[in-house]
């Protein structure tokens, strides 16, 4: 059965899986990159980027799964870019350049419309105005048989959290404290949402651990 999925999801020991100012020179916000030194020295990360060599370890593993099986994907706006209110235009078409590393239909959350983004590579953005359980719709008939991932940032997460639409958290907990940012958990009971541990593994970089919901 597919499942709706957060994976590869960084977070410091302080609880923030975000910087704050993020700003077009620095998309992940002050520290933020501190959070995924875990998966920036992997295979996986280097084959995304079209470059030989990384790792293969636990953390690549864990890099792997995060970008498997999933037949579409859900960002936030923020995730796409760092454009505010009505897109004056369609120049902003995202971070990662010609060739996005999602490969399948991937559907933004907006408050303003805006026409679909064909990519290369397979990823074709579409911009959903009607709210995070409409996109989740929409995700899930794109995906078929196949996972959806939440891919962020993290008030979407949150958001999905709260909803109760979320089956699997994999969490990347990375061996700093940022002092400030985007709080991910906070006010939020995994337990009482049915989450428990399922598995957790320890590297030099980070302390992984998927949690998974109990289905009924």
């Amino acid at each position: 059965m597919s499942k709706v999925r957060v994976a590869g999801f960084g977070i410091s020991l302080d609880g923030f899986s975000a910087g704050i100012e993020q700003r077009l020179d620095d998309p992940l916000g002050k520290r933020g990159p501190e959070l995924f030194q875990w998966f920036f020295h992997t295979k996986t990360f280097c084959a995304m980027h079209g470059k030989e060599g990384g790792s293969i370890d636990v953390d690549d593993a864990f890099a792997r799964q995060a970008m498997e099986n999933f037949g579409a994907f859900i960002l936030g706006r923020n995730m796409f870019g760092p454009v505010r209110g009505p897109w004056q235009d369609d120049s902003w078409k995202g971070w990662w350049g010609p060739n996005p590393p999602y490969h399948a239909p991937t559907f933004v959350l907006t408050h303003y419309e805006r026409e679909p983004l064909v990519m290369e590579g397979g990823t074709t953005f579409y911009f959903v105005s009607g709210g995070i359980e409409e996109a989740l719709r929409l995700a899930k008939k794109a995906a078929s048989d196949k996972d959806v991932k939440i891919g962020g940032g993290v008030s979407t997460v949150r958001q999905y959290l709260q909803a109760g639409l979320i089956d699997s958290l994999h969490f990347a907990l990375a061996p700093v404290a940022l002092g400030q940012g985007e709080a991910l958990l906070a006010g939020l009971d995994l337990p009482a949402m049915g989450f428990s541990v399922a598995e957790h593994k320890a590297t030099e970089h980070a302390t992984h651990v998927v949690l998974e919901k109990l289905r009924i």
